[in-house]
This record gives structure tokens, C-alpha cells and sequence, in this order.
């Protein structure tokens, strides 16, 4: 009997330190990656960005506050960042209408929805600790969901991925959300016990809904063993050096603290300030903008993609991972800064939303509305800008958006970051000049890939380019190449007839080859 006991003994802890260790919440394990010297970022080829800002900042200012007077905003501030540095930063009217207290930079807005994305940065962090996973049902962690009635039979359980992303099916709730700020956490497990309605099937469809960020607010609680507040607090305003920002408002220095307003019957009235509670999580911060910059910065910071150390709130990949849409949509309404038809496509990342125009310009952004505030933040990761403007009264974005973007990118063309040739793409084209700037063409070489003259035989390939150079006539110049990628490419060879268009792709190989080659000839207009 003491045998078997003992052999029973050891069957159970054998099992116990098994199932441990592949408990993926309690494993932190790092996995090693090989990395290529080969790559190369994207880089500004001339970084003209913070001069050019600089000498239009009577003009943005000048927008801005037309903006303001048009919105009926009594106090805006905004900033504007270039990669880690603030280099504007302004303010217009007045923070409290009573005391006549002027808005300045240093004045605390309640900047209500722009919270979320700290909010979805908390839940990647503890993701990347191996404490949850973005797949994992949000009963999970909120048992109290169990009277949740789902739409359908074939509805997936809700996750934390359809959180993040607005995709839980729960109901666009902002009238009525912004009024929960102040909400206790029992009266909200009050609220959830008593089964929540849906308006859409889960992980369908898009939705706006604040009470899916404080279901995320509680899930970080939870699975941190502190409030939310605390751990957003300790985790990432702190690291961050964001010292002037706060949960409630009543531990904010009156002379900084900014009124909320409403515009109503041609007049401003009077908002009450909403304390803090569980619904703090979409909505809850109060921030200044010289404080909000540092976190724009840090949002940038994580383009490109690079080599290097990381920073050790959240890594650049997870950052990025924020940064990219999900369940996009076409918004063929949409039209540019010159009120000209300009599609572009949308969808919301985590915590934050980005679009992409026909002029190709990404653009990541949040609007911030509660009773008596309005907030913007928007930010081109491809150009290391980003704007943020706060102001107060009742869910008027302070920012002019399609002004400010006409005169950065239209008035003072600011360029984005340039793709870079990599050593591969440089080889690969002197190899083929090799082959081509002769008078016969031969592609005897073992620079092709195995399917190269498969696909089509050599003398046909030969006889094909060669065609097109007797159209051409004599080469006069080289153009650079133009990278689509590290291992795709195209260069233009001007010619005594016209131009001829190079494109090649490589394959992914160790040592790369062709695998494709085409060559376009572009006659002279008479």
C-alpha cells in the first residue's frame, strides 16, 4: 500500500509539473531569431520635416483657431511632434470660462476615448508576458459573462482580439457609455450578471463600444492582481515620465484643471466633470499636451521596423501590431483636403483607427469625446508626425484635420520614408546590365532561378529582349533602382528611342536569384 501511494505520489507531481510548464500564462520563454545584415530601413532621403513644420506654424495656429471660433470651443490646445521632440506647441482661449483662466499647454483635459489604446497597449504587454492570449474567450477571465445570450447557435465565443478590435458584436453605447465613467466595479459585475445585449454577430463585424473596453479594463485587473488604474499608471504613464497626468479629477491642481462645456441655445453651459471609475478604461484620462506628446512619440518610435534594443514597455512589433486595421472597409465617400473624391480604406487596429488614402498616406488616429470635452490624436507613422489637440466642450474634435494635412503635405510636401536597395537587388541589376548593355543580348548566366527557363525558354527570352532593345537604340543613361521590397525591384534605362522599364523579383532562396524578369518599352511622344 505505502508502495503504491508513493508510486501515486510521484504520478501526481509528474503531471502537476507537467501541466505547469506548458501553462502558456505562467511561460515568459524567449525564443532566439536569426537576423540578416542585409536589411535596410526606410530612411528620409532629405529630412526637411521640423524646419518646414516650423515655418508654417502661423498658418496651423491660424486654422486651428478658426476651427475653434467655428466649433464654438471656449479653450484648444494642440502640439505637434516630430519624432521624439515637440516642436510646436500652442494654446487658444480660455480652460475656465468663470475664473477666465487661459488655456496653455500645461492646462489638464479630460481627453475621454484616446484612453483605449493605452488600454489595448496594457492587454499587448501582459500578452507578451505569456499572461493571456488574444484568442482566449473573455469568459475566461470574466466568468460573469456566462448569462451573455449570443445572437446565434453558430456565434464564436467573444475574445479578447474582438475587444480590441470593436468586434464583439456589442452595440455602438456612446450617449449612454460616456455617462458610466464613474461607475463602481460591483455595479458593473452587476450590470454584466444580469446578460448583456448584442447587436451584431461576434467576430463579424465592426461596432463602436466603450463597455467592450472596460470588459478589457476588468480582464487587466484581473489578471494584474491591482486596479486598472494602478497598473496603466505604474506600466506606462511613469516610464513615460508623464507626470502631469491623471484618473480623477479632483487630484488635479484646480489652476490646471480644465471645464468642460456645452454649446447650447447659443451659449456655453456648464458640464459637470465625471469622477473615475471601471469605465475609466475607455475613457478615463486627463492629460496635458506637453504629457501626451511623450506618448505620441513613443507610438512613433516604433516605425520602421528596425534592429536595436527595445524599449522595455511594450517592443515595437507589438506596438506596430496596434497600428495595423482590422475587418477593413472602402470608403468610397471619402474626399481629400481639396474636397476631391479620394477613396480610401479603414479599419480599427487596437485601441486606435487607420486609414489609408488613394494619395497613400497612412494615417493612425483617435477621437476623444465626452460631455463637456473633445480630443484628437493623429499620427503618420511613414512621415514621424503626430498631432494631438484637446479642447473643451461637448464632443467637437478640436482638430482640422484636412486643413492641417493640405498644408503639410500638399503646401510644404513633406516626403515620407524611402524603401532603401538592399545588396541583393544592387548585385542582381549590375549582374543583368552585364547581360543586357550589349549589343546581343545573352542570358547565359547562373544568375536566373531554376523555373526561369522553364517557364520560357531561353532563346525566346533572348530573342523577346533583345526586341526591345532594337526599339530602343543606344543606352544614355542608367536610373537608379526604385526597392518595392528587399527582394523586388524595378530601374529605368533611358535610351536614344525612349526608356526602357526594368522590373525583377527574386527568389526566396538563400542566395536569391530571378525568377522573373520583364522589360517594358516606353517610346519618346513626338
Amino acid at each position: 500500500m505505502k508502495n503504491l501511494l508513493n508510486l501515486t505520489f510521484i504520478i501526481i507531481t509528474i503531471l502537476f509539473i507537467s501541466c505547469d510548464s506548458q501553462n502558456p500564462k505562467e511561460s515568459n520563454l524567449k525564443t532566439q531569431k536569426n537576423t540578416t545584415d542585409n536589411y535596410k530601413k526606410t530612411v528620409f532621403e532629405k529630412d526637411e520635416r521640423i524646419e518646414k513644420i516650423k515655418s508654417a506654424q502661423q498658418e496651423i495656429a491660424q486654422k486651428i483657431e478658426e476651427h475653434k471660433n467655428l466649433k464654438n470651443i471656449p479653450g484648444v490646445a494642440y502640439g505637434i511632434v516630430v519624432d521624439d521632440s515637440l516642436i510646436i506647441s500652442n494654446a487658444f482661449g480660455f480652460s475656465n470660462l468663470d475664473k477666465k483662466n487661459p488655456t496653455s499647454t500645461k492646462s489638464s483635459f479630460r481627453i475621454a476615448s484616446l484612453t483605449k489604446s493605452f488600454t489595448a497597449m496594457a492587454i499587448l504587454k501582459l500578452r507578451d508576458e505569456g499572461k493571456l492570449k488574444l484568442d482566449d474567450s473573455a469568459i475566461q477571465y470574466i466568468p460573469e459573462l456566462k448569462n451573455l445570450n449570443y445572437l446565434t447557435t453558430d456565434s464564436p465565443e467573444i475574445s479578447i482580439e474582438n475587444l480590441l478590435t470593436m468586434t464583439a458584436g456589442l452595440p455602438e453605447d456612446n450617449p449612454w457609455g460616456d455617462r458610466q465613467l464613474d461607475m463602481k466595479e460591483s455595479e458593473f459585475l452587476d450590470l454584466i450578471k444580469n446578460g448583456l445585449s448584442l447587436s451584431k454577430v461576434s467576430s463579424q463585424e465592426y461596432e463602436y463600444s466603450n463597455t467592450g473596453y472596460a470588459l478589457l479594463g476588468l480582464i487587466i485587473t484581473r489578471i494584474s492582481g491591482q486596479p486598472y488604474q494602478n497598473y496603466i499608471t505604474e506600466n506606462i504613464l511613469i516610464p513615460l515620465d508623464m507626470k502631469n497626468t491623471y484618473w480623477e479629477y479632483s487630484e488635479v491642481p484646480q489652476d490646471n484643471l480644465v471645464q468642460g462645456y456645452g454649446w447650447e441655445n447659443e451659449k456655453w453651459v456648464k458640464k459637470e466633470l465625471l469622477h473615475d471609475g471601471i469605465y475609466g478604461a475607455m475613457g478615463g484620462l486627463i492629460t496635458t499636451i506637453e504629457d501626451f506628446s511623450k506618448y505620441a512619440s513613443f507610438h512613433l518610435a516604433a516605425w520602421p521596423a528596425r534592429n536595436g534594443e527595445e524599449n522595455t514597455i511594450l517592443k515595437r512589433s507589438s506596438l506596430r501590431e496596434m497600428h495595423t486595421p482590422k475587418y477593413n472597409f472602402l470608403n468610397s465617400w471619402n474626399r481629400d483636403w481639396n474636397n476631391e473624391k479620394c477613396a480610401s480604406m479603414i479599419g480599427y487596429g487596437y485601441g486606435l483607427g487607420i486609414s489609408m488614402d488613394c494619395k497613400r498616406i497612412k494615417k493612425i488616429s483617435h477621437n476623444g469625446s465626452l460631455p463637456g470635452f473633445g480630443s484628437n490624436f493623429t499620427f503618420y507613422p511613414d512621415y514621424g508626425i503626430g498631432i494631438m489637440s484637446f479642447g473643451n466642450v461637448t464632443y467637437n474634435s478640436p482638430f482640422p484635420q484636412k486643413e492641417v494635412e493640405k498644408i503639410l503635405f500638399e503646401k510644404l510636401n513633406i516626403q515620407p520614408r524611402k524603401k532603401m536597395t538592399s545588396d541583393f537587388l544592387k548585385q542582381k541589376k549590375e549582374a543583368l546590365l552585364d547581360l543586357l548593355n550589349k549589343n546581343k543580348i545573352s542570358l547565359n548566366s547562373d544568375i536566373f532561378a531554376e523555373n526561369f527557363f522553364l517557364d520560357k525558354s531561353r532563346n525566346q527570352r533572348e530573342q523577346e529582349y533583345q526586341n526591345v532593345f532594337d526599339k530602343a537604340g543606344s543606352i544614355k543613361a542608367i536610373e537608379k533602382i526604385f526597392p518595392r521590397n528587399q527582394l523586388r525591384g524595378d530601374f529605368v534605362i533611358e535610351c536614344e528611342n525612349g526608356k526602357i522599364l526594368v522590373f525583377f523579383t527574386l527568389t526566396p532562396e538563400n542566395s536569391p536569384k530571378i525568377q522573373k524578369l520583364t522589360l517594358t518599352f516606353y517610346p519618346k511622344k513626338k
